[in-house]
């Protein structure tokens, strides 16, 4: 099934909600990556969060990062989308491999550690926009969470999950729900209560509950308002030979000259994808003489 994000509005219009089935998008992550169980569960709910992240950017060139540093054995993960949303990225470490944690769940918050989760915004004006805050858990959701609040003053719930057996990803989503400035105490307790009782939102993909049913579940609105349908979230690398050439072009010309003169050759592998590109000395030759 196509994976999707759907926005919603509950309460007449006062708390906003969006969700997202993104099971395929991490599936294509973990086999670009040959990513391990527990890099597949933090990588999965990092870029699950970017995509939504992305779509609510405006324009078509707008762009995002995200980079979660911590001091755990993924040591870095990186993911970057246009509102498309069009995402890639890489894991540091991405073949880790920890015990379940006290709880037989994969331990995703060992696996990131303490450390910092980092937003840029490119969104058109002359200096991006950038976010830093603290990880208050490596659990992931709730260190965008914490995001939100600090660095975007909105507070929001946001829950994340993926859920990984032998034969890969089995389903994979999100949401973010955000009250409006209209929204009162009550109606915010209501959703607070419907959260605890929705459980997990990755066993209810799993358990093939539709974008719309978690919506309903996760606020305690039957009356909830579709305002958006039709995103189609894409795990995708936009890199190319021309790319990788203007990277070599960015070399110093005894670095370049000496990799001509010693390999002869030169092959340049994309962190997003793991797609190899290779260079004939001719090719080197003509890169550099193009430097000014």
């Amino acid at each position: 099934m196509q994976d999707k994000i759907m926005k919603f509005l509950a309460y007449e219009g006062k708390i906003s909600v969006i969700c997202i089935d993104s099971t395929e998008l991490v599936q294509k992550a973990k086999d670009t990556h040959d990513l391990s169980p527990v890099a597949t569960a933090a990588f999965g709910r990092m870029i699950t969060a970017t995509a939504i992240m992305a779509n609510e950017m405006k324009n078509e060139k707008d762009k995002i990062t995200v980079q979660i540093k911590g001091n755990g054995a993924l040591q870095m993960m990186v993911a970057t989308a246009n509102n498309f949303p069009k995402i890639k990225g890489y894991v540091a470490n991405p073949v880790v491999d920890l015990p379940l944690n006290e709880d037989g769940k994969l331990d995703v918050s060992k696996a990131v550690g303490n450390g910092y989760i980092n937003v840029i915004k490119d969104i058109g004006l002359k200096e991006p926009y950038v976010g830093i805050c603290p990880l208050v858990s490596g659990e992931i959701a709730e260190d965008f969470a914490e995001y939100f609040a600090k660095s975007e003053q909105k507070n929001t719930a946001v829950a994340l999950g993926v859920l990984v057996d032998k034969d890969g990803v089995k389903s994979a989503g999100g949401y973010i729900i955000t009250p409006m400035p209209d929204a009162t105490n009550e109606e915010i307790s209501q959703v607070e209560q419907a959260i605890f009782k929705a459980g997990a939102i990755s066993k209810m993909l799993d358990n093939n509950l539709s974008l719309q049913e978690i919506a309903k579940k996760i606020t305690g609105d039957e009356n909830i308002k579709l305002i958006e349908e039709n995103i189609t979230p894409i795990y995708e690398c936009d890199c190319s030979k021309e790319y990788m050439a203007e990277a070599l072009a960015t070399l110093d010309k005894i670095e370049l000259k000496s990799m001509i003169e010693e390999d002869g050759k030169a092959e340049l592998t994309c962190h997003f994808c793991n797609k190899k590109y290779h260079f004939t000395k001719e090719e080197l030759e003509e890169i550099a003489n193009e430097q000014t």
